[in-house]
């Protein structure tokens, strides 16, 4: 589904991703994992069009796409949930919800409305809130209600961990294990590299702009070197 090759991203003299190779196919969820500075965010931001590639090519679906704007990828199927959520906090819970169907032209909004409230009880409470007076794990609920409401095919995740509580993190992360279950494909950056591993088929390990591992999660959760630099083992 998923197909990056070469890429590079730089600012200004900064080389933050120096060529790197990825592959993401349907129905996968794969983790990318790394320290903070590794390049993971900005590699998401490249694949969605926030960030212009220095060089190297994506394909989504068999389709180039490295030149193609951020509403068009929208439409296409593929979806960010940005690091630090990224809501409208002066907006409702409804309204951000509703902005994540945008660009749809479909009569199935208002249905996927409330299913998105029957996925996430707390936003359905909470649907005339401003979402800036929400939790922080309640603003990550609506991070992602409001990236299905595009109707995702390819689901990006940029630390969607960061910042919560244990219990809130543990939810958060079944619902990551529910939305692949229905079929979405999820590539998840996540710093919790264990948590990451252990709901993905597969992994890959950036450090300095490189990837520098990748393989089964399996492996790569019982591989020394991630245990030493990630796991804390």
């Amino acid at each position: 589904m998923l197909e990056v090759r070469g890429l590079q991203v730089a600012y200004g003299g900064i080389q933050a991703v120096k060529g790197i190779d990825l592959d993401v196919a349907a129905g996968e969820m794969v983790a990318l994992i790394g320290a903070n500075g590794a390049g993971k965010t900005t590699t998401l931001k490249a694949l969605t069009g926030l960030i212009k590639p220095a060089a190297g090519r994506i394909k989504y679906n068999d389709i180039e796409i490295t030149a193609l704007p951020t509403f068009r990828l929208v439409e296409m199927g593929l979806a960010l949930v940005p690091e630090g959520r990224g809501i409208f906090g002066r907006l409702s819970v409804r309204e951000n919800l509703e902005l994540g169907a945008y660009r749809r032209r479909d009569d199935a909004v208002a249905g996927d409305l409330e299913r998105i409230y029957q996925m996430f009880p707390r936003l359905a409470e909470r649907r005339a809130q401003t979402a800036g007076t929400l939790s922080g794990g309640e603003q990550q609920m609506l991070a992602l209600g409001r990236a299905l409401m595009s109707r995702p095919k390819l689901l990006l995740l940029d630390e969607p961990s960061m910042g919560l509580a244990p219990l809130m993190v543990q939810q958060i992360f079944e619902i990551i294990r529910n939305v692949a279950k229905e079929g979405i494909t999820v590539l998840l950056v996540e710093q919790n590299a264990r948590r990451a591993l252990e709901i993905s088929q597969r992994g890959y390990v950036m450090e300095s702009g490189s990837i520098a591992l990748s393989g089964a999660a399996a492996q790569l959760l019982a591989d020394p070197r991630v245990k030493n630099a990630y796991l804390g083992e």
